[in-house]
């Protein structure tokens, strides 16, 4: 037997800077009734994902000989005086999860990143220039300029502050990322086809969660406006040392995927 309708394949690039691989999808008109990604989640349905923005901040400041100090600017120094300043915006933003009710009851469900650091020419000179790599989240529904324009009135107001940086004002760019989350609401035929495979193949009900990390999912739900299935095998050490996915938990995600292509799509001889 074979699927008695049209199953697309993709295998895209750019699922961990930019998402532009399964934007290409859109953009070229491949369309369908329902996607589903088998990212790893711990065999449960991703009900809520959010957005992730990239941006890079560089500082400039002025190189001395460290016997005068003094004489000179650390642009190193400075580039952590604005982290330790944008943990107030993302301590704000934490705040706002009451007003998200898939991500209110997560601990901390925004996480800005200090991912990259870049700076100085050597030990003895005080360093004339800085560049952060950073990532941050966004809750559904945040617009990504809104928050770029939020990260970039922080900045600009804390340097107004900081004497060095007040004279010497750190440039803002987002690269990567510019991404807005989504949520997958409930009662769709696709889900129900989904949750019937995956108790066949598990013997379990099938969960459902929020993650705070990217999904290719977003660009089905948002720009293709189907049910997108984000559901794939446990996992262990994601972006970590020795990341792996469960053979056994493969295995029966495996079936489950199978299963619920016959019941979405239907069969027919082959």
């Amino acid at each position: 037997v074979q699927p008695a309708g049209t199953v697309h394949v993709e295998s895209v690039v750019e699922e961990e800077s930019t998402g532009n691989g399964a934007l290409m999808t859109h953009l070229r008109g491949y369309r369908a009734d329902a996607a589903l990604i088998p990212e790893p989640q711990d065999e449960r349905l991703v009900r809520a994902n959010v957005g992730v923005l990239w941006f890079e901040i560089e500082v400039r400041g002025a190189p001395a000989h460290v016997r005068a100090m003094a004489e000179g600017a650390n642009a190193i120094d400075a580039a952590y005086r604005i982290i330790a300043d944008l943990r107030g915006l993302e301590a704000e933003w934490n705040a706002r999860k009451h007003a998200h009710p898939h991500f209110a009851a997560e601990p901390h469900p925004i996480n800005l990143n200090l991912g990259r650091i870049e700076g100085g020419d050597w030990a003895s000179s005080v360093p004339s220039r800085c560049r952060l790599s950073c990532r941050i989240s966004l809750y559904p529904g945040t617009r990504a300029g809104d928050a770029a324009r939020e990260i970039e009135a922080q900045i600009a107001a804390f340097a107004a502050t900081d004497p060095m940086l007040a004279a010497n004002p750190p440039r803002v760019s987002f690269n990567g990322f510019f991404a807005e989350g989504y949520v997958l609401e409930p009662g769709s035929a696709a889900e129900a086809a989904l949750a019937g495979a995956h108790a066949a193949a598990t013997g379990a009900p099938l969960g459902t969660m929020m993650t705070g990390a990217y999904l290719d999912a977003r660009v089905h739900a948002l720009y293709d406006r189907i049910p997108a299935l984000c559901y794939g095998p446990v996992s262990r050490g994601i972006h970590g040392i020795d990341e792996a996915v469960d053979l056994a938990s493969v295995r029966r995600v495996t079936k489950a995927i199978a299963l619920f292509v016959a019941a979405w799509c239907g069969l027919e001889p082959g």
